[in-house]
């Protein structure tokens, strides 16, 4: 698996198919950075992170399990009706819930050791999404097999996180110094939106890894 090709690969999805992603994931994207800010302006700032945190576990599965799905009929070479993709995400959120909290929290655990920890459980669970949500397996199922997937492609998987996570970091630090000391409520609020919906390529990138990554019945370039 060539990091290079994913992103290419990925890239030219991604800008091809702006107009599906857009309309299913854009209003949910920016109802989460509506309520984060709403809760960061009522509650006191050391309980901040927590309350926004659970806004996060609370928006975030159901555009990305609409977005997961997306990605799987449009590599298929089908067109799909974006209010089923949202009614079928709804009924993955429990679970997809669940999983994101779990990981979550080891993340933040192997956080507190260090930065390198941290990369290495997030590469672990890279395809954990995926595996819930395409193969119905349980949140523990679904952790544990990624965990045995990535075992054969851990460099890989880790040069594609770096190669989009990193340049995603710099702008969204980037973008909070345009800011100021004081910024904008509206300006920042649009910026949130912004750099929320541009992580959705990490999503995009880590399918494409998937399916080169696992036996798939009849595999096809995301850039189709």
């Amino acid at each position: 698996m060539n990091p290079l090709s994913v992103l290419r690969d990925s890239f030219i999805f991604f800008s091809r198919n702006l107009q599906g992603i857009a309309p299913l994931c854009l209003p949910l994207i920016a109802l989460e950075c509506l309520l984060r800010a709403v809760v960061a302006g009522l509650v006191p700032p050391e309980h901040s992170p927590t309350y926004e945190l659970l806004v996060g576990l609370a928006i975030y599965p159901l555009y990305s399990a609409a977005l997961i799905l997306f990605l799987d009929v449009r590599s298929q070479g089908r067109r799909p009706r974006l209010r089923n993709l949202l009614a079928a995400s709804v009924l993955q959120w429990p679970s997809f819930a669940v999983l994101a909290g779990l990981s979550t929290l080891l993340i933040m655990l192997a956080a507190q050791a260090f930065v390198l920890p941290a990369l290495w459980v997030m590469v672990k669970l890279a395809f954990a999404e995926y595996l819930l949500v395409l193969r119905g397996l349980t949140p523990l199922q679904a952790m544990r097999e990624s965990f045995m997937l990535t075992i054969s492609h851990f460099w890989s998987l880790l040069a594609c996180v770096l190669l989009v996570i990193v340049p995603l970091w710099l702008l969204d630090d980037w973008t909070l110094q345009l800011l100021g000391e004081q910024p904008d409520a509206v300006g920042s609020l649009l910026l949130d939106i912004l750099n929320g919906f541009l992580q959705l390529f990490s999503t995009v990138v880590l399918f494409r890894c998937f399916m080169l990554c696992t036996p798939q019945p009849a595999e096809q370039s995301p850039s189709s």
